[in-house]
């Protein structure tokens, strides 16, 4: 159950924030740095190049109780990394195990029945075998006048009364066969359950969010944790209708994020709404708010976030950079530039 969360802003640190062993830019670096944040951020830019302010997001995955228990086991942490299938956490259920028990208790007495129904129609097909074989001789007998027309009778009944044995034990025998299916059915799901009540990480991630304890009692679907799927990043930007409408799916696109401003992250155009909304409050554009712009999804390429898959932090917004003309190039200050 995957889901995009608009809380989770996803940066890629590179190692410089305060602290890191990245070398201070001399003081004429910073004021080289300083100029080009404001030219950026100024309202003027290349023909053919449209900016906006916009915040990093990432794939948000919830890990919930798919039935209800005592969260016995919590195995991970808020920022601990986990791969896909890992157990993060485990709910006991004591009243289900006991069912289990009890199925499978059920199980064995369906296979027992289901034994004695078969040897139940061993017995009726041996019956009726003999039965036949006496009414075969007493049809010969009746013939030659050596048997009366009563006794003949009666062995008919016999036969008859045999073969009606052999069908209601062949009867009992698939009776014998639904139950032992059903009971078998019953620890199936069981068992099921029981799996179901070890969580595990569906994908690889980043844990966010820790919403429940050891100890708790949890209903079905209660969330128990929040991964971050970090392979799939992006930058999401609202561009009016003018800017918008020119993109191309898959060009090229660039992000400056406002912790590292002297770095330039390539990304992609991976999404373009199709209908126009409202801007939301927590992003700005140069227009007038009450304008409706179009959603713009700018992907980062994986595999930098592979390379900085360490460094990934959440918290920060910046600003993206599109071409409304695909033949405009890039001006150096938006050239890619990462550590």
């Amino acid at each position: 159950m995957s889901r995009t969360s608009p809380l989770c802003a996803i940066v890629l640190a590179a190692g410089v924030a305060a602290g890191t062993s990245s070398p201070p830019l001399p003081a004429l670096g910073q004021s080289r740095l300083m100029q080009l944040i404001d030219r950026l951020r100024g309202a003027t830019m290349p023909e053919g190049i449209a900016k906006t302010n916009g915040r990093i997001e990432a794939t948000q995955v919830d890990v919930a109780a798919k039935y209800a228990g005592r969260l016995s086991k919590v195995l991970v942490n808020e920022g601990d990394e986990v791969r896909a299938g890992q157990v993060v956490a485990v709910i006991s259920a004591p009243e289900t195990e006991a069912q289990l028990r009890g199925a499978q208790a059920q199980v064995l007495h369906a296979k027992q029945s289901r034994a004695e129904a078969v040897a139940l129609i061993a017995q009726r097909n041996s019956d009726l075998i003999f039965a036949a074989a006496d009414l075969d001789r007493g049809k010969e007998l009746v013939g030659k006048g050596f048997m009366t027309k009563q006794i003949f009778d009666q062995r008919q009944a016999r036969a008859d009364a045999a073969r009606a044995g052999l069908d209601a034990a062949v009867a009992q025998r698939e009776q014998a066969d639904s139950s032992v299916q059903s009971a078998e059915a019953e620890v199936q799901r069981l068992e099921a359950m029981l799996v179901d009540l070890v969580l595990r990480a569906p994908r690889d991630g980043r844990v966010q969010y820790k919403l429940a304890q050891e100890g708790e009692v949890v209903g079905a679907g209660t969330r128990i944790l929040t991964l971050l799927d970090l392979s799939d990043v992006y930058m999401t930007i609202y561009l009016p209708a003018g800017q918008a409408g020119p993109l191309k799916l898959n060009d090229e696109a660039r992000l400056i994020l406002d912790p590292v401003p002297h770095y330039v992250v390539p990304a992609t155009i991976s999404f373009v709404a199709a209908d126009a909304q409202f801007t939301p409050k927590t992003v700005e554009t140069a227009d007038e708010r009450e304008k409706l712009t179009f959603r713009v999804k700018l992907q980062i390429d994986p595999k930098v976030l592979k390379t900085y898959h360490d460094r990934v932090k959440t918290g920060v917004r910046g600003m993206g950079f599109v071409r409304t003309r695909s033949d405009v190039p890039w001006p150096d200050d938006l050239a890619v530039r990462l550590p």
